[in-house]
């Protein structure tokens, strides 16, 4: 079994950390693991994509165009620009909260919705929340790339342990910020199964 990932968003967000994160998880899980990151201008909200493929024999570190099982988004309209990574039959989970290039113009107009109908024409297994607020309750709006990341597992569209995630967690996030990024992860599972999302 091999499995490809792309995680994308904007500088800030957490990218590198969560692919970090599911990186540590899937070689806890046995399987042979190679990641790489394209990174823009991440400290002006550039986009910031990382590749991570994970399975019993892994080729290369980039994946293809059309090559991944699944993207991770953390900001909807970079999900949009890295559409043409997802294989036929992939899917999506991302966050539906945008945040506006610094750099655009004053012509320039985003919609979430047709953002998101765009999305939703094309991928048909599409989950789209507003992990931004979960991560806000939880008590920290930097972890929402982790609440997004544990969406991921809970519902199963990846295929790893949620629980295993979660012990990445303890043993690898800072104990300064540990308790708040496991109560992000759970918020977002309790999210995910209110909304009956899980698979």
């Amino acid at each position: 079994m091999n499995f490809s990932v792309i995680i994308c968003g904007v500088g800030g967000q957490g990218v590198v950390l969560a692919s970090r994160l599911l990186a540590i998880t899937a070689m806890n899980s046995g399987f042979h693991v190679n990641t790489a990151e394209t990174l823009g201008m991440s400290q002006r909200e550039g986009s910031v994509v990382s590749h991570l493929q994970f399975g019993d024999f892994i080729k290369s570190s980039l994946i293809p165009e059309g090559g991944a099982d699944l993207i991770i988004g953390l900001e909807l309209s970079e999900v949009a620009r890295n559409l043409h990574f997802l294989k036929k039959n992939g899917k999506i989970i991302t966050n539906c909260k945008m945040i506006l290039p610094s750099a655009r113009s004053s012509n320039e107009k985003y919609d979430s919705e047709q953002i998101i109908n765009f999305i939703n024409k094309y991928v048909k297994s599409t989950i789209c929340i507003d992990f931004s607020k979960i991560a806000k309750i939880a008590g920290n709006p930097k972890s929402m790339n982790v609440s997004v990341l544990s969406a991921a597992f809970y519902t199963g569209f990846l295929p790893l342990e949620y629980n295993d995630f979660l012990k990445t967690i303890e043993s690898e996030i800072p104990e300064k910020y540990r308790d708040i990024n496991l109560n992000a992860a759970k918020l977002s599972a309790e999210t995910i199964m209110l909304e009956g999302n899980n698979e």
